[in-house]
């Protein structure tokens, strides 16, 4: 299992994400997921997509920004592999940022933030938390993760706008479904081995399809996580409205062989003249079970937020 985490403390601000399966015909769609799957592109290929993403005359529509939840901590690293050895099927995921305002044409250098949890539902930095149903505790897993950063991470968009992260994918905690969260910044810069400045231009969620997350929930370790996992439609957060909503376009790495892993990508279009705290947002961050931690992390949480013992707030020398 993998996930570290360090980062710096950075401004929430408000945006709009779009996704890449809405968009008109011929321009952002297919250029988006294909630049979504280059590893790096320079010189007259990027040039060459992002002229293709600008042709599209609707873009794509604007996806709604959601509360940030309970879980977020500030300060982590710019990374690309955020797993640090947590067990778990391995998921590449690409995010492509583009400018909702300005014909879709690739934000470069936006800093695309994500977290999520572990095969059992356990967050860093929140280890003593339950995810409800029945699991092993966060320390039994056996790996050398730091408990305050695995599963977080930054990465800063290259000319086509494309970031690209290694993990996991992620467990379930109740009453949630499967995801990821996500924050877009702007305007801040890299200073050793952080994102710092800028704001925060959309918060929202990353989902999985369920007959995906299902299948994989039944191999090891996420199988020894029993108990009543959310499909989407029951979920509080996601609204059924597609990778619009922030569904995620996945590729078996092996279509026979579901441990080997996925690929998972999608379109973000933002305004980066807006801002979203992520806080009073709709949609809920999910309220954990009983037992979940009951310090505020740093940055604010919403008000369905839990409060932990002070074990459980995150510090340098934290383990479990």
């Amino acid at each position: 299992m993998t996930g570290n985490h360090k980062d710096t403390t950075l401004t929430r601000r408000r945006a709009l994400t779009v996704t890449g399966g809405t968009l008109a015909a011929g321009g952002l769609a297919v250029a988006g997921y294909q630049s979504a799957f280059a590893d790096t592109e320079t010189g007259a290929t990027a040039t060459a997509s992002a002229s293709a993403a600008s042709t599209g005359s609707a873009c794509m529509t604007l996806m709604t920004s959601v509360t940030e939840g309970p879980y977020y901590l500030d300060g982590a690293l710019v990374r690309k592999d955020i797993t640090e050895g947590k067990s778990g099927v391995p998921l590449t995921l690409r995010l492509t940022v583009v400018d909702a305002t300005d014909g879709c044409t690739p934000v470069k250098g936006a800093a695309v933030e994500i977290w999520h949890c572990d095969a059992w539902g356990y967050y860093s930095g929140y280890t003593t938390a339950n995810p409800g149903g029945s699991a092993p505790a966060e320390s039994e897993d056996g790996s050398s993760a730091d408990d305050d950063t695995y599963l977080r991470g930054y990465q800063l968009a290259n000319a086509n706008g494309v970031v690209k992260f290694e993990t996991i994918f992620p467990g379930w905690y109740t009453p949630r479904t499967c995801h990821i969260h996500l924050k877009v910044h702007t305007g801040g810069q890299k200073e050793d081995g952080t994102y710092e400045g800028g704001k925060v231009n959309h918060t929202g969620q990353l989902f999985f399809p369920d007959d995906i997350a299902e299948e994989i929930f039944t191999l090891e370790p996420y199988a020894r996580h029993s108990g009543s996992y959310t499909r989407l439609d029951d979920d509080m957060v996601y609204d059924g409205g597609g990778a619009s909503s922030g569904l995620l376009t996945l590729t078996a790495v092996h279509k026979a062989d579901p441990s080997k892993g996925y690929k998972g990508s999608l379109t973000l279009g933002v305004d980066p003249a807006a801002e979203n705290t992520g806080a009073g947002s709709g949609g809920g961050g999910g309220t954990p079970p009983s037992g979940s931690p009951g310090g505020a992390p740093t940055g604010a949480p919403p008000s369905d937020a839990p409060t932990a013992p002070a074990s459980a707030t995150p510090s340098a020398s934290s383990s479990s």
